[in-house]
């Protein structure tokens, strides 16, 4: 079996250090997910990965502390104005502080997420996180998955003790959302100037997304700077305007990792790469980072995604050591032996 000539040059630089250009990218993502030039990209940027990250996996959590009617329409969301079947609910100030506590107990969590829907309570959401900071490891990350904000709340936020926020302009924003594309940037731009981590995603990955499509939003997370980038597959939600598209294979998703893994070679600000929802082909194929997830979901039709779609610190545990990665990043400046956090 003949393997594809350029797919192999791109694949050998790769493994000298030398990251894919935008054309090569497109090239990868070409080919189908079944082929041999698809499974060798995900050997390589898995094997580029363990080096470069140390073979150190990464536990995140999120608390959805609210659900409502987004007026960000988005057509893959759960929630969106116009196609939502949730009510509007809220989590009490004792529940968020006690879902806290319990992905923060065992000390192994490097950050945890607070999200809110596109518009929010600023003043509320800065309690939220002033309470949790007082309440959780004082080496947890905290950081903020919200809607647009500017630069004096990213400096309220990081004054109140946040770390970093989570924060895209998504595939085909504002045709398949009703938000505008530069103000998405915008607030990517302040996250940035304001000196907190900026976590990107390539997502919410459907099968009618070519190649040229899935470079540009790889690109664009390299482009600011991304602490974190990822890929995100769209998941089937019967009501979302998007579902008669379909959804993509987790074979399909882990290729777009690998290439995210391999085109951020380019981008030393890099420091970890996710696949959402958690798989293990995925962390195979250059991801190190699963996230736990507890409350509101966009990607769940339950109130609460705690036994549903979201994992809890101890499955996120187990698949990372499924995956073979050998030590556990807790902090910034602390990794525990993750044969070790395994046992216990």
């Amino acid at each position: 079996m003949r393997i594809d000539a350029n797919a192999q040059r791109i694949l050998d630089a790769a493994q000298n250090g030398r990251p894919p250009s935008k054309e090569d990218c497109a090239l990868l993502l070409a080919f189908p997910e079944t082929s041999i030039e698809a499974s060798l990209l995900r050997a390589v940027a898995g094997t580029t990965s363990r080096h470069r990250f140390r073979n150190e996996g990464i536990i995140l959590g999120q608390i959805g502390v609210e659900i409502s009617a987004c007026p960000g329409k988005c057509k893959f969301c759960s929630f969106g104005e116009g196609h939502t079947a949730f009510e509007p609910s809220m989590m009490l100030d004792d529940d968020i502080l006690a879902s806290a506590a319990n992905f923060t107990a065992s000390e192994e969590l490097y950050a945890l997420f607070l999200m809110t829907m596109h518009t929010f309570d600023f003043h509320r959401l800065l309690h939220i996180v002033e309470t949790v900071r007082a309440r959780i490891p004082k080496k947890t990350q905290i950081v903020v998955n919200i809607g647009d904000f500017d630069r004096a709340q990213a400096l309220e936020l990081k004054a109140a003790g946040v770390n970093g926020a989570y924060h895209v302009c998504r595939l085909r924003e504002g045709t398949d959302t009703a938000l505008p594309p530069e103000q998405r940037k915008a607030t990517i731009r302040t996250i940035k100037d304001s000196g907190l981590d900026w976590y990107y995603c390539c997502e919410p990955i459907g099968p009618e997304h070519s190649p040229e499509e899935l470079v540009e939003q790889i690109y664009l997370g390299m482009e600011y700077g991304c602490f974190q980038h990822a890929a995100m597959r769209r998941v089937y939600i019967p009501s979302a305007p998007l579902a008669p598209h379909g959804q993509i294979t987790e074979l399909r998703l882990a290729q777009v990792v690998a290439t995210v893994t391999l085109a951020t070679l380019a981008c030393s600000e890099t420091r970890s790469i996710a696949v959402h929802e958690p798989n293990l082909l995925g962390l195979g194929s250059g991801a190190n980072t699963v996230y736990a997830e507890t409350g509101a979901n966009p990607r769940d039709t339950e109130q609460d995604t705690t036994g549903h779609r979201g994992r809890d610190i101890g499955a996120c545990k187990q698949m990372l050591y499924e995956a073979g990665f050998t030590a556990l990043l807790t902090s910034p400046q602390e990794c525990v032996s993750l044969t070790e956090a395994f046992k216990q």
